[in-house]
C-alpha cells in the first residue's frame, strides 16, 4: 500500500512562536533541518532582542524578537489567514526569453511576499492571455509591485506581459488589459517618459473609438463623457470605513479608487478632474494604502 505524505504548508509565525519540530523555509526554498530548542536573548536593558533557534544539525538561526518568520509544518493554519499550500509557492522553472521566466524572476526578487509568490507560481504554469482569470492574475501582481512594494521597475515588466494586446470586443478581459496600461501610463508620467505614457494611454483609450456606427458611437462618447466628469470615487464608503476603524475594508476600497484615478489620468484628466489634480490626489491616495498595509 502506498503510502500518503501529509501535505505541506507554509505559515507565517512571530519568531518567538518558533517551536521544537518547525522547519524554516530559506531563500532557495529547501526546508531547514528542524528546530530542537529555543533560547531568548536580552538586550543591555533586559528586554527580549532574540530568539536564538538550534537546529537538528547543530546550524544557529538567530531571529529578531518580534519579527516574522516563515516555518514549514503539516498544520493548515496557524494563524488566521497565513498557512499557505506549498504547492501554492511552487514556481515552476521556465525557458528564458518567455513570459514566465520574466514571472518567475520578479518573484524571486520579492521572496518574502507570499501575495507575490502565490500569484506568480500560478502564472509560472503558463500565461494563458486568452484567459481572462490569467489577465488579472498578471494586473494584480504588477499592482502588488508598485502600490504596495513601491517596485516601479519590475511593475513596468509585468506590466508589458499584457498591454500590448489589443481591444477585440471582450471587455471582460479587456477590463484588465486596461487597468495595467492605466497603471503602467500613470508609472511612466510620474517619470517623465511622457512618449511612453501618451502611448499607453492611447492604447487604453482604443475601445472608444471601436464602434463603427456614428449614433451609437455619439452615444457611446456622451456617457463616457459623464462618467469621467462625474466618477465613482468611493468616498462614502472609504468615509464608513474609516469611521467603523475597519482598515481592512478602508485599504480595499481606497485600491478601488486609485484604479479609477489612474484611469482618468490616462484619459487626460476631464473637465472636473484636470491632470495635475489627478496626480495630488493619486500620490496621496498611494500614501495612504501604504500606511494602512503597514497597520493591516
Amino acid at each position: 500500500m502506498i503510502e500518503l505524505q501529509p501535505k505541506t504548508y507554509i505559515n507565517i509565525v512571530k519568531a518567538e512562536a518558533v517551536v521544537r519540530g518547525h522547519k524554516f523555509l530559506t531563500r532557495s526554498r529547501k526546508h531547514s533541518a528542524p528546530v530542537v530548542s529555543t533560547a531568548v536573548e536580552l538586550d543591555d536593558f533586559g528586554t527580549p532582542a532574540l530568539i536564538v533557534a538550534t537546529l537538528e544539525d547543530g546550524t544557529t538561526v538567530r531571529i529578531a524578537h518580534g519579527s516574522t518568520i516563515r516555518v514549514v509544518s503539516n498544520r493548515p493554519k496557524l494563524m488566521k489567514g497565513t498557512a499557505l499550500a506549498l504547492d501554492d509557492l511552487e514556481l515552476i522553472p521556465a525557458e528564458e526569453g518567455t513570459p514566465e521566466a520574466v514571472i518567475v524572476d520578479v518573484a524571486r526578487a520579492h521572496p518574502d511576499r507570499p501575495r507575490i509568490q502565490r500569484i506568480a507560481a500560478r502564472l509560472s504554469r503558463g500565461l494563458n492571455t486568452k484567459a481572462g482569470s490569467n489577465l488579472q492574475d498578471v494586473r494584480d501582481l504588477a499592482h502588488t509591485l508598485f502600490v504596495d512594494l513601491d517596485d516601479r521597475e519590475n511593475a513596468l515588466t509585468v506590466c508589458g506581459l499584457i498591454t500590448d494586446l489589443p481591444f477585440d470586443g471582450n471587455f471582460g478581459r479587456w477590463k484588465w488589459i486596461q487597468s495595467a496600461l492605466a497603471l503602467a501610463a500613470y508609472i511612466n508620467y510620474d517619470a517623465g517618459n511622457l512618449v511612453a505614457a501618451d502611448k499607453l494611454a492611447e492604447a487604453l483609450r482604443s475601445p472608444d473609438d471601436a464602434d463603427e456606427d456614428p449614433f451609437r458611437a455619439k452615444v457611446n462618447a456622451a456617457v463616457r463623457q459623464r462618467q469621467l466628469n462625474e466618477p465613482n470615487l468611493y468616498d462614502k464608503e472609504i468615509h464608513r470605513a474609516m469611521a467603523a476603524v475597519d482598515r481592512s475594508a478602508e485599504r480595499d476600497w481606497r485600491v478601488l479608487r486609485l484604479g479609477a484615478l489612474m484611469f482618468l489620468r490616462a484619459h487626460g484628466g476631464s473637465e472636473t478632474l484636470e491632470p495635475a489634480e489627478l496626480d495630488r490626489r493619486i500620490r496621496n491616495e498611494l500614501v495612504a494604502i501604504r500606511a494602512l498595509n503597514e497597520t493591516h
